[in-house]
């Protein structure tokens, strides 16, 4: 199976909605845990990334790239 590919700032698609209705949610945080937070009504949920990516459907809407990511410490 491939690795599904996401960024930081993706707005994504879950298989599943959240109870307000929305199906939508932004990753706000990458590591060994994804944090996103719901477009709908700002509810922030903390997953494994294998959780995750069982549950992400697709990417919704891509990050801008602005240069922000590579100017911290620590990326190449």
């Amino acid at each position: 199976m491939q690795r599904k590919v996401f960024n930081l700032g993706d707005i994504v698609e879950m298989k599943k909605p959240h109870p307000c209705g929305t199906n939508a949610w932004k990753v706000i945080r990458m590591g060994m845990d994804i944090r996103m937070k719901c477009t709908g009504c700002g509810h922030s949920v903390l997953l494994p990334r294998s959780r995750f990516e069982k549950r992400m459907k697709r990417v919704l809407i891509p990050a801008e790239s602005n240069g922000d990511e590579n100017s911290r410490p620590g990326s190449l």
